[in-house]
Order: structure tokens, then C-alpha cells, then sequence
């Protein structure tokens, strides 16, 4: 993912650098491999779909499930109609729900979603940004404030300690700010905003946080003339984007469809299982 090099306003004409990058020769599942992959306990999981995912197993962050219900109003949804019926997204939902072990790990996902719902969703609602902006940090870390990927992401938001800083973070050798949960999720909804600015579409916002602006910003102008477009037009330049980016949003309509009636898909209390 890149990240601006100049003021995390200064969208325009700022010089870019690159946030968490995907390695030129790794195919779209290696960057699953890390998200699911044991660190701290011996646990692997390992499934495969359609050639889709292989999916492996996040540390526990350690935190007790705390359930807390917030009623926000007036808040815009992120995932339009149209794009609830795209194909990449029933795929999703079909890994996510039926494959047992990708299943038992999305249902841990749900368990820590509880934790950090509330304030997440706070913070959303005081910015009127979308509320489900905070599927990105599940797919980004499964709710893991101490998640660490092999490009030295780290945190719910997964920030590389250069955007960090650029936003606000302390990360240093005795302080990283990227694992205190409400920190990075100031730093991370600034850059969304800041893309979204950019681009004018919260769909492709988040595919610029994921595969860098710069791609974005020169595929949108190949496509449609013009680097602000609307989330439509996210599926318009789908083919030309890495196979990590075209899935990337999918993914997360997908978690926030299932995570808003689980029960619909098979979840319930009793689907979290797995010892960390």
C-alpha cells in the first residue's frame, strides 16, 4: 500500500512512498498467508477455494469479548446494492461460511469485532464517514491490535511505521503507537479521508489503501480520464488493478454482509472453537 510522502493533506501534488507494497513475484493469497498464519500459538489453518484463499490462523489479541451495542444514525453505508451482488462477493461469503476452517477463524474475527466496535464505530460516526469502513480492519488484521505482517505492518489498521508517523503515530523502539488501538484508528481514518478526497469514492479508497495511490490514480485516468470517479467505477477498472486489489473490496462487502446477521450464514456463539 503507498502513502503520501508530504503532509497528509496535501493530496495533490505530494511525492509518494509506498505503504506495505506486495512483493512483485507473490501471487494475491500470500498476502492472506501472513493475516491467518499462527505466531504465538502452533495452530495452522489452511484452506483453499476456487484457487481463492489459503487462510491461516492470527494471534489472539488478548482482549475479552465485551459485547456493546451502538445505535448510530445518520451514518452512510459503505456497500451500495448493486455492489452486494457482485460475483467476487458471494464467492467470499461462500469461503468465509462453508469452509470449516476459514469459517472458525472468520467466527473469531466476529468474537473481537465486539471489542473494538464501539469505538471504532465512534470515531467513524463523529468524522460522517461510513461505518462499514470497519470491515477494513478486519480483513486488514482480524481485530488483532498486536497483528505484524512480514512487511512490518502493523496494528488493527496494519500501518507501516513510516505512514504511521506521517500520521500522527509515535513508532519507535520503545513506543509503537500502530498497537494502541484507538491511536491507529485515528491515523487510519485521516488517510482514508485523505483518499477519499482524493478519489471521490470510498470503494476506491480503499483499493488505493491497499495497492497505493499512485496505481490507482493512473488506472483511473486510463479508464475514465479523470482520478476522482465514483465506486461503480471501482469495477471499471477491476481487470487492470493486482488480483490482491480486485478482491480486496469484495472481501470486505462480504464481511460486513455476514457480520450484520450472522446467523443467516451459520454463525453463532458456539462456531469459536479454536484454542489460541
Amino acid at each position: 500500500m503507498e502513502k503520501l510522502a508530504g503532509t497528509p493533506t496535501a493530496l495533490g501534488t505530494a511525492q509518494l512512498s509506498i505503504q506495505a507494497p506486495i512483493p512483485a513475484k507473490e501471487d494475491f493469497v500470500n498476502r492472506f498467508k501472513w493475516i491467518l498464519k499462527p505466531r504465538l500459538a502452533g495452530n495452522v489453518a489452511i484452506a483453499t477455494v476456487a484457487g481463492l484463499a489459503v487462510i491461516y490462523a492470527i494471534p489472539d489479541s488478548g482482549s475479552d469479548s465485551n459485547p456493546v451495542e451502538i445505535a448510530l444514525s445518520r451514518v452512510a453505508t459503505f456497500a451500495a446494492p448493486t455492489n452486494l451482488d457482485n460475483a467476487r462477493v458471494d464467492s467470499w461469503i461462500k469461503t468465509f461460511s462453508t469452509v470449516p476452517k476459514v469459517k472458525d477463524r472468520f467466527a473469531l474475527w466476529l468474537d473481537r469485532k465486539s471489542t473494538y466496535e464501539p469505538m471504532i464505530s465512534a470515531k467513524l460516526a463523529e468524522r460522517d464517514m461510513p461505518q462499514d469502513l470497519i470491515y477494513l480492519a478486519m480483513i486488514e488484521s482480524g481485530f488483532n491490535p498486536n497483528a505484524k505482517s512480514p512487511a512490518k505492518a502493523g496494528g488493527l489498521w496494519q500501518f507501516i511505521s513510516e505512514t504511521g508517523q506521517r500520521y500522527g503515530l509515535t513508532v519507535n523502539k520503545r513506543v509503537d503507537e500502530r498497537n494502541q488501538p484507538a491511536k491507529a484508528t485515528d491515523a487510519a481514518l485521516s488517510y482514508l479521508s485523505d483518499l477519499h478526497d482524493r478519489f471521490g469514492s470510498w470503494y476506491l479508497a480503499a483499493a488505493a489503501y491497499n495497492t497505493g495511490e499512485n496505481r490507482v490514480a493512473r488506472i483511473m485516468r486510463q479508464v475514465t480520464g479523470s482520478e476522482k470517479g465514483t465506486d461503480a467505477d471501482y469495477y471499471r477498472i477491476s481487470s487492470l488493478l493486482p488480483r490482491e486489489t480486485r478482491e480486496y473490496v469484495p472481501m470486505m462487502i462480504a464481511a460486513a454482509r455476514i457480520s450484520k446477521d450472522p446467523a443467516k450464514y451459520g454463525f453463532d456463539a458456539g462456531d469459536v472453537t479454536m484454542t489460541e
